[in-house]
């Protein structure tokens, strides 16, 4: 008999939460499809070194330009190209770069940083053997120490999250206290 009573309230929240909530795959922060995903690897090099540009999620052209090398495009029906980073760039910066899709508008940014000192490339480790041993690889340092990550909390704040947030929450307090007087009232008869 419980259940019977309390199938609407489910139905109710579910109803709301189908409404209320933005989809993953359809919404991002700056209200984009969220299936574009551009990428650099390496995302941290030296002044002259080459990058490749990713433009996933893009099924058509894809433009990409930053002010330490010059603007790239990714063809329709590839998914990569590469740049070479300018000579001059400043040593410890982080650039912006902007990736365009051009087939549905969508720019998004990503950075690249600039090494602070010389680079050397990682020395290949032999197989080891009872008489090898294997030698340490050499690394870039990235200038200014450890850059920890904000946990998502960053970033411009979409209010029809926030209002369905808040929906949800008015909606679960709602239903507990229905549920409490409900409990208390089956209790005093």
């Amino acid at each position: 008999m419980r259940a019977i009573r309390v199938a609407p309230l489910a139905l109710l929240g579910a109803g709301a939460l189908t409404l209320l909530a933005p989809s993953a795959a359809f919404a991002a922060p700056d209200g984009a499809s969220s299936t574009f995903n551009p990428t650099i690897t390496p995302s941290v090099i030296a002044p002259g070194g080459r990058v490749t540009l990713g433009a996933g999620g893009c099924t058509g052209e894809t433009t990409v330009s930053s002010g330490i090398f010059d603007t790239t495009t990714i063809p329709s029906g590839s998914t990569t190209a590469t740049a070479t980073v300018d000579t001059d760039a400043r040593r410890g910066a982080v650039y912006a770069v902007t990736f365009t899709c051009g087939s549905t508008g969508t720019s998004r940014n990503v950075n690249l940083t600039i090494t602070g000192g010389a680079t050397s490339s990682p020395t290949p480790t032999p197989t080891p053997t009872p008489t090898t041993v294997p030698t340490a690889s050499s690394t870039a340092l990235v200038p200014g120490g450890v850059r920890g990550g904000l946990g998502g909390s960053s970033g411009t704040t979409d209010t029809v999250e926030v209002a369905a947030g808040g929906a949800l929450v008015v909606a679960a307090a709602s239903g507990a206290l229905y549920f409490a007087r409900r409990r208390n009232a089956d209790r005093r008869h």
